[in-house]
């Protein structure tokens, strides 16, 4: 009679063994595997722009319209994974664009835009901006998994990136793949990072502008947003070598040296790294503003202050010494429809 028992129990244990070798093996064949660099098909037609006047860029992480105040999120210290209707998600985007229309740009630098994600109702949100702001983008996947199996209930299926929207001309652009943070098994339905370049012409020079919209790494132990700013570093190094006028900007997912307008509460909460001046090449500088603080924790709801809400500046940009920064500005939102506030950058070609 004990030998049975014993057998069951050994056959149930095999048939769990194998089921999780299976699972193991999908993820594995199935994992999003981008190659080092990706050429992305950029709008035919575009206004052209020359050096003799301003531009503006304003980088926004949308949080896939997921975030609005009155969410959590289980990475944070919350609970929450997704809205629980469509209809919030689209109420956010209308509120999102609503900002944008009111402070427009010549270049949108979008984070966490989804494209066909169970998180967002499967809302195509890249092209919803397209039709609302009247303006063509390109999109640089760094999210893609037919099904994350966590938390629970799960995230499920992701296809989501990072966004350049601009109507100026475009000759090329490009998805640089970022070192990975996260190794086998938890990397094969995990964010691949990315930077999405993008090169524009110039009239009166013979130089380029080199656009670079990018969101770095969040809850690694440190090694990976490390990894991710030196090479972030060295492609703003060669490209001004080259004589290019440069832009970096998105979501850092780090603080910037100097800034301390908003200190850490308490560091068992998700805690950024920091960067500063020695992480970025000579002839560059932070684009960054602490009117307002650029993001919250997600361990709660919003409370509607800064005391009681921890909140950063994560969000910015960098560049290049050949432009002249007029204005850098954190537009106040009050944390309406995401977790992140829109930053506003103003330049001049030197």
């Amino acid at each position: 009679m004990k030998k049975k028992v014993w057998k069951i129990i050994g056959m149930i244990v095999l048939v769990f063994i194998l089921l999780a070798a299976a699972v193991l093996i999908y993820f594995t064949v199935r994992e999003y595997r981008p190659k080092q660099e990706e050429i992305l098909e950029v709008p035919r037609n575009g206004r052209k722009i020359g050096i003799h006047e301003p531009l503006t860029v304003l980088t926004y992480n949308i949080g896939y319209a997921g975030l609005n105040k009155t969410e959590d999120f289980f990475m944070d210290g919350g609970t929450k994974v997704q809205p629980k209707e469509k209809e919030e998600v689209e109420e956010n985007l209308k509120g999102i664009t609503d900002i944008l229309k009111e402070h427009s740009a010549d270049v949108y630098f979008f984070q966490e835009v989804d494209k066909d994600s169970k998180r967002s109702f499967h809302i195509d949100e890249q092209g919803y901006l397209e039709e609302t702001l009247q303006m063509p983008s390109v999109m640089a996947y760094n999210f893609k998994c037919d099904f994350v199996p966590y938390p629970l209930p799960p995230i499920g299926k992701v296809q989501s990136g990072i966004t350049t929207m601009t109507d100026i001309k475009v000759d090329s652009a490009k998805r640089i793949s970022l070192p990975e943070s996260f190794s086998w098994p938890v990397k094969t339905c995990n964010l691949k990072r990315c930077m999405l370049e993008m090169r524009i012409p110039l009239e009166g020079t013979d130089k380029e502008l080199v656009l670079i919209n990018f969101h770095l790494e969040a809850y690694d132990s440190g090694e990976g947003k490390i990894a991710q700013s030196k090479m972030l570093a060295e492609k703003l190094k060669t490209e001004y070598e080259k004589g290019n006028y440069v832009i970096a900007g998105g979501d850092f997912n780090q603080t910037f040296e100097g800034i301390e307008k908003y200190p850490v509460k308490n560091k068992e909460d998700w805690t950024p790294g920091t960067i500063g001046m020695k992480d970025i090449p000579e002839h560059f500088s932070f684009a960054v503003d602490d009117s307002y603080p650029t993001c919250r924790l997600l361990n709660q709801p919003y409370t509607g202050d800064y005391e009681t809400s921890q909140v950063y500046v994560l969000d910015g940009f960098i560049v290049s010494d050949n432009l002249e920064v007029e204005l850098v500005e954190v537009v106040d939102t009050n944390f309406e429809y995401t977790d992140h506030q829109p930053v506003k950058l103003k330049v001049r070609f030197l």
